[in-house]
């Protein structure tokens, strides 16, 4: 289960073989604050685009609700079931219930705190799939689904409900997401999608009685490590996990691709019994490339403090430098064609292409033809230039050089 904050990312789930996708609309999800949220009038085409890979749809709804939410809930619940989204991701009663009354299937959010299975009894009225919480071991979590199978608990569907993990992306300080620093330091509610992530700050500790600053070796005192589990996934699945949920509504398309598409190898290397060690590490180099706090693997093996990061954004290995967009593309010779606008691009060049269609595109430039001069080693800002990609790529496509993160910046 892949996100999608975007329509880039979500085709790039879709390129990358996910089963299904999740995203939110207007401002009742818990990235509400990202600029990258769709709106009631994409969920028509969000259907079509996912229907016709045969990919699932959630929308998620697991904000806190107030009164004055309610009539935009109701519109939105509206909507997804006239556009025949698949189910809605919550956590608010109100939605829950409103959700049940327009006869759309309902997943208990991990905001809900699912530790227990008389919770997942309690829920199962509701709903056909629970999100758990994040502060679970792997021994806990084949607990309660052993619980389900051994009661037969099931959903309004009439199926065992379905236990959902999350098995990659950026982790929070706080008891399964819900905090207050937030709203205590900036009146922007984390449990409204607004969170302004002070955890990711650097921090000093002061003695207030005599002025002593207490000595840390890590500024980062409340930022953790991404969760990682793709090491051990097929532990997850010998649990009984139905559901594998990749963080990252905000993150790139790049990320979206490269994290989906390690983890489908991993899941279908557990299917066909050729996981390894080896793989894993191969996956490992490709994750660390695009967006990461660094690596661990949560909680899932019971440890009661988590790792910190040493860094207040990305450790990934490599970065994405824009250097132009798309200008025309020639089908029967699959050659791309793009206007450099910033910095230079030559043979060899390691790039990407990216647009709301096209989703994310990776290769290396094997050749290059500049303006109509032919064959060239190099295209510079103004330059009109060609070089060959099996997929098609549009107007509104942007490319981008992939570079070292050690690398400077070049000059235009």
């Amino acid at each position: 289960m892949a996100p999608a904050g975007n329509w880039e990312s979500l085709q790039a789930a879709l390129q990358a073989g996910a089963d299904a996708i999740y995203f939110g609309v207007e401002q009742l999800n818990m990235r509400a604050r990202a600029t990258m949220n769709f709106t009631l009038d994409d969920l028509q085409e969000i259907s079509e685009r996912c229907s016709e890979k045969n990919v699932k749809t959630y929308l998620t709804m697991n904000t806190i609700v107030y009164d004055h939410d309610l009539t935009l809930v109701k519109a939105v619940l509206k909507s997804a079931v006239e556009a025949k989204i698949t189910a809605v991701i919550a956590s608010d009663h109100a939605v829950i219930a409103e959700a049940r009354r327009v006869v759309m299937e309902v997943h208990i959010s991990t905001q809900l705190n699912i530790t227990n299975l008389e919770t997942v009894r309690f829920y199962s009225v509701f709903a056909d799939v629970m999100v758990l919480s994040r502060e679970l071991s792997i021994r806990q979590v084949k607990a309660i689904v052993d619980g389900i199978k051994r009661e037969n608990i099931t959903g309004p569907s009439g199926n065992l409900v379905a236990i959902e993990v999350f098995v990659h992306g950026a982790l929070c300080m706080a008891v399964s997401g819900k905090c207050y620093l937030s709203l205590h330091t900036q009146n922007a509610s984390a449990n409204r999608g607004a969170c302004v992530q002070n955890c990711r700050r650097k921090y000093t500790v002061i003695d207030q009685e005599d002025g002593h600053e207490l000595e840390i070796d890590n500024e980062y005192i409340m930022s953790p490590k991404d969760l990682c589990t793709i090491g051990f996934i097929d532990q997850l699945m010998d649990a009984g996990v139905t559901v594998l949920k990749i963080e990252g509504r905000g993150k790139s398309a790049d990320y979206v691709k490269t994290v989906t598409q390690c983890y489908r190898e991993a899941i279908d290397a557990v299917d066909a019994g050729t996981f390894s060690q080896d793989k894993v590490d191969q996956w490992m180099i490709r994750m660390e490339e695009v967006y990461n706090r660094g690596y661990w693997g949560g909680y899932l093996f019971g440890k009661e403090l988590g790792e910190w990061t040493n860094a207040s954004g990305s450790k990934a290995k490599t970065r994405k430098i824009y250097i132009g967009k798309g200008h025309h593309y020639y089908p029967k010779s699959k050659i791309a064609e793009f206007i450099i606008e910033a910095f230079p691009l030559q043979v060899g060049d390691r790039v990407l292409v990216m647009g709301n269609k096209t989703g994310v595109i990776e290769t290396t430039v094997q050749s290059l033809h500049v303006n109509d001069d032919g064959a060239k080693e190099m295209a510079n800002k103004g330059d009109r230039c060609a070089f060959p990609i099996d997929t098609p790529i549009r107007t509104s496509d942007k490319l981008y050089k992939i570079v070292s993160a050690e690398t400077e910046e070049p000059s235009l």
